[in-house]
């Protein structure tokens, strides 16, 4: 979806024109697509790095002319056009784009997952859990679908059914974007804290380390007390993310509790001007 975008990443070139090729007998008796389709169809996949509005203009100029197209074919355009209007921020087309893929290829679960992640960026947590739940129904062994339903959990304050779905994200997928912090940020809160500081070490030692991570590393050593060990990792979230409010709260605490009551006053007071709830979410955190 902690959670991004990762979900609706772009189909590629390659199977779309196989789909494409493939999708009337006219069209497969063809050497190459006629016209302007090769390049329409570059620009519906992303396959040149286009902007979001070219790629919509791609996909609409084959949604235009789908007669050429098979019902698989025409679904994977419908789900890269999708993705085009998320990312664009503009989610009902997005999710509309998303349901029709569905129709016309049911067993086609990338767009009911990336359905998923548009409601969750739209905080309809229960359309956005029954999209995950239709995923793992079609697909159990879909990682990143129990990784997003976990990043639902997380908004909807269920930490027990998020540490659940990010074991199974881990099982199936332990090279998903994101899943060994989330699953840290979740062990944290349930203050399982050993656990949780070995999943962000796993998180920090598999890639380039992020805001999220530092900020997840640093709740951990705030509630076992490594108070500089907190501020060190809580700099480092905020040299990512200077306006991230978890961890100028976080780092806030820490500086009090060290007994650097200006900075640590100062660093709260920036946090409550970015979330005003920031404070509550510590408290349900377990920290005070």
């Amino acid at each position: 979806m902690r959670i991004r975008l990762r979900s609706g990443a772009l189909g590629s070139l390659a199977p779309l024109l196989v789909l494409l090729m493939l999708g009337s007998s006219a069209v497969a008796q063809q050497s190459k697509p006629k016209g302007n389709a090769l390049r329409q169809i570059a620009l519906c996949s992303g396959a040149d790095r286009s902007q979001p509005d070219a790629r919509i203009d791609g996909c609409t100029a084959l949604i235009d002319q789908q007669e050429d197209l098979s019902k698989a074919a025409l679904a994977t355009v419908y789900n890269n056009r999708g993705n085009a209007y998320a990312a664009k921020r503009d989610y009902d087309r997005a999710i509309a784009d998303y349901d029709e893929a569905s129709k016309l290829n049911p067993s086609y679960i990338k767009p009911i997952n990336n359905r998923g992640v548009a409601f969750l960026k739209k905080r309809d947590y229960d359309l956005a859990t029954a999209a995950f739940d239709e995923v793992i129904r079609l697909n159990p062994n879909y990682g990143q679908a129990f990784a997003n339903r976990a990043g639902v959990y997380l908004k909807m304050n269920d930490y027990d059914r998020a540490a659940q779905d990010y074991d199974a994200a881990i099982r199936l997928g332990p090279n998903l974007p994101g899943v060994w912090n989330g699953r840290c940020w979740t062990r944290a809160i349930l203050g399982a804290l050993q656990a949780a500081l070995e999943d962000c070490n796993k998180a920090l030692q598999s890639g380039p380390g992020n805001a999220a991570t530092y900020d997840s590393r640093g709740l951990v050593y705030l509630k076992t007390g490594q108070l500089t060990a907190a501020v060190d990792d809580y700099n480092s979230a905020l040299r990512f993310d200077p306006k991230l409010a978890s961890a100028l709260y976080g780092r806030g605490l820490a500086k009090l509790k060290l007994g650097n009551r200006s900075g640590g006053n100062t660093d709260m007071a920036a946090a409550r001007a970015i979330q005003g709830s920031i404070g509550d979410d510590f408290l349900r955190y377990g920290v005070r």
